[in-house]
């Protein structure tokens, strides 16, 4: 997530006015992106480029005389770990103006939306993915011209994700019931309706988010958000009946707090959130698209670092690593530097790296720290079909 969100920031998105936009479905178009990457892919274009000719528009320019540039993370998931695919669109907040060579030049920044242009670029995308669906086959209208979503698909894996759309289980006892919840008295002013918000036909456009391009903590925050994994860890326990209860980020309008699963909807739940294989979860488009010929003059300029070597010169030019280090990484997110002495403020480095286990164990015993590690939990066999993975392990620990 944390590393995801530093490559953008860094190597990406340019020093430019940032929004987001997120488009969300309706529960059956949920399960069609789930199911069908390909139709996914061609949704997606006709988000990106709806959204694109409204800036360029808005800019006064016509689409082949300007260009614009967008980040798109795919989040198949919801609060409550159920399969909700939308669309994550880091858009620069303006457009780059195209000279005769189509090469980009100035920078035109576009005023925020009003609800009304939402309204107006949500109802073209709604009306192309209709025409799209409609010409694959997979709407259909029936004699009072409502539309009617046709999917034959079988498969187990499309089966668990047509539960997990609408919040349901499609094994165990509780196949076809929603997961239990534990509520509280729900927060007036906790709505969905707020902000910048355009919704329709089960659709919805927000673009309420935004960020000069010099707010670049900020974008790298957001970015981090919209990288984040499915599942808060922090979140998650279990109570004394074994069951699994996720604690909701912020409770719903109805003021649920807490869902309630056994281990087996848990994995079901995860297992409906994974992607089909070979499908790329993040996109890039216009100005940043990977064969855009002047890519380069958009990105920020890579980072060059000066390293010690052993070679004959001492300091040697090493340009910057496609995975950043765990000591880069920690101090960027927590602000912990690992390479700084707490006590001296000088540099440290590794002196070496022991292996032994008897001089490891002579170090421990002087530092007054165990020597012996922990007793590893037994392995637990495969659940048995009546009990839904709520067997007792008879051993004792002691």
């Amino acid at each position: 997530m944390s590393e995801s969100a530093i490559h953008l920031v860094d190597e990406v998105l340019p020093i430019k006015p940032i929004r987001q936009w997120v488009l969300s479905f309706p529960f059956q178009i949920r399960l069609l992106l789930a199911i069908r990457p390909k139709i996914m892919r061609e949704v997606l274009n006709i988000a990106i480029n709806t959204v694109s000719s409204h800036l360029c528009k808005k800019a006064g320019f016509k689409n082949s005389t300007a260009k614009t540039g967008a980040v798109t993370l795919i989040q198949r998931f919801g609060g409550s770990i159920n399969l909700n695919v939308h669309f994550h669109m880091l858009f620069l907040d303006g457009v780059y103006e195209l000279d005769n060579d189509d090469k980009p030049s100035k920078f035109h920044i576009t005023n925020t939306p009003t609800i009304n242009e939402l309204g107006e670029v949500l109802d073209k995308i709604i009306k192309r993915i209709t025409k799209l669906l409609e010409k694959q086959g997979i709407i259909t209208r029936d004699i009072n011209s409502h539309l009617q979503i046709n999917l034959t698909e079988d498969d187990s894996l499309a089966k668990l994700q047509a539960g997990a759309v609408t919040y349901r289980f499609a094994l165990g006892p509780n196949k076809g019931k929603k997961a239990l919840t534990l509520r509280v008295l729900p927060e007036t002013d906790h709505t969905a309706n707020k902000g910048l918000v355009a919704k329709s036909c089960g659709f919805s456009l927000h673009a309420g988010v935004s960020m000069t391009g010099g707010e670049r903590d900020k974008i790298e925050k957001l970015c981090r958000y919209i990288a984040r994994p499915a599942v808060a860890l922090e979140r998650l326990s279990l109570n004394s009946r074994n069951q699994v209860v996720y604690n909701l980020k912020k409770p719903y309008d109805d003021g649920t707090t807490h869902i309630v699963m056994t281990p087996l909807e848990l994995l079901e739940r995860l297992a409906a959130i994974v992607p089909r294989p070979r499908v790329h979860l993040t996109r890039f488009s216009g100005v940043f698209g990977p064969h855009y010929t002047y890519r380069t003059l958009i990105v920020p300029k890579p980072k060059v670092i000066q390293q010690i070597v052993p070679s004959e010169k001492p300091h040697d030019t090493v340009g910057t690593n496609s995975r950043i280090s765990w000591a880069k990484l920690l101090k960027r997110v927590f602000n912990v530097d690992v390479e700084i002495c707490h006590k001296c403020g000088g540099q440290n480095k590794i002196i070496s790296a022991i292996e032994d286990p008897k001089v490891i164990k002579k170090i421990l015993t002087h530092l007054n720290l165990p020597t012996t590690p922990p007793t590893p939990w037994p392995a637990r066999g495969p659940p048995h079909s009546h009990d839904h993975f709520n067997q007792h392990n008879h051993f004792d620990l002691a």
